[in-house]
């Protein structure tokens, strides 16, 4: 996979150099449209198009009880919880004050900013990994083949928060606590196809038991119409779920900041120029994940997995 279009650090562009399949991202519509017509017209290039893939997070929404992974020669276990991540810790994570990456135990960065949160130098000892937003914690005590096995146990804590068990859809804001293991004393009964297994099915089988959910992407725009359009754009942000949360008026010029879901916003730019005439605009002012609400859940897990080959069984 080549990269290209270093210019804007905010915009991504992917050539598979195989198929020719060119991929972006971090692009609005209007861009893309732009894109698409000079690729036509200036190369004489034929440009087939996909729909948008809307990339969806997976998260739990309250604390599991331990639950048991076996390792499939049924002689290793692995008891893992699993609980939704402090906004405070999460908020450090993406700001960077938390470096995320395996966790040394003598890291001295890791140790001064779970301090500043209060954490104990027991609570700090047992973090283990920070992994796009999730954090490991190794609660085990006593246990004598531990560093045997930790490493793997981080490999499969990374390949969970990589493809949660709903929709295979990176997870985010989990704190995932390995409570205790039972080992054979042999090392060969507990190499990597056996702690692999075991710990991936204890991740996930807590993930259902804490209520695991899908948070869909939502953006905020500010949209700018001219007041006699104010309805109409009304109208528009609620057909996509949207919701409105200022309006401010300056003489006839109208400033709107409204939360509107991703998945809703396939064709935003044409719908909002069709609603006023052309004489609407709207740039992004911020983003973040929400849950996606419960009646639609069902559905876009269905639809994820459809769409990535998967059994509808989760």
């Amino acid at each position: 996979m080549k990269k290209v279009g270093k210019e804007d650090p905010s915009v991504k562009i992917e050539i598979n150099e195989q198929t020719g399949e060119i991929l972006m991202s971090g692009m609005g519509e209007l861009h893309l449209e732009i894109i698409e017509n000079r690729i036509k017209t200036e190369k004489g290039l034929a440009v087939k198009t996909g729909q948008p893939i809307v990339v969806y997070r997976e998260t739990v929404m309250g604390t599991s009880p331990e639950m048991e992974g076996r390792s499939p020669n049924k002689h290793n276990s692995f008891f893992i919880s699993v609980e939704p991540l402090e906004d405070e810790i999460y908020n450090l994570i993406k700001s960077g004050e938390i470096p995320e990456g395996r966790v040394k135990k003598k890291s001295q960065a890791v140790t001064e900013a779970f301090a500043k949160l209060g954490w104990s130098s027991d609570m700090i000892r047992d973090v283990r990994d920070i992994y796009k937003g999730n954090l490991l914690l190794d609660e085990t005590r006593g246990e004598v083949h531990i560093g045997e096995v930790i490493e793997m146990v981080m490999d499969a804590f990374e390949m969970v928060m990589d493809q949660g068990p709903l929709a295979r859809e990176p997870c985010t804001k989990m704190k995932v606590c390995l409570q205790d293991i039972k080992l054979h004393e042999d090392a060969i009964h507990r190499g990597p196809a056996q702690v692999y297994p075991a710990v991936r099915e204890a991740i996930k089988e807590a993930m259902h038991k804490g209520n695991a959910t899908i948070l869909e992407p939502v953006q905020i725009h500010m949209i700018e119409i001219p007041d006699n359009f104010l309805g109409a754009c009304t109208k528009l942000i609620g057909g996509k779920r949207g919701q409105m949360l200022n309006v401010s008026q300056e003489g006839s010029h109208v400033e709107i900041d409204a939360k509107i879901p991703v998945a809703e916003m396939v064709g935003w730019s044409s719908d909002l120029r069709s609603a006023t005439e052309g004489r609407g605009v709207s740039s992004l002012k911020d983003q973040m994940f929400e849950k996606l609400p419960t009646l639609l859940q069902e559905d876009v897990i269905r639809k994820i997995r459809s769409r990535k080959g998967l059994s509808e069984n989760k």
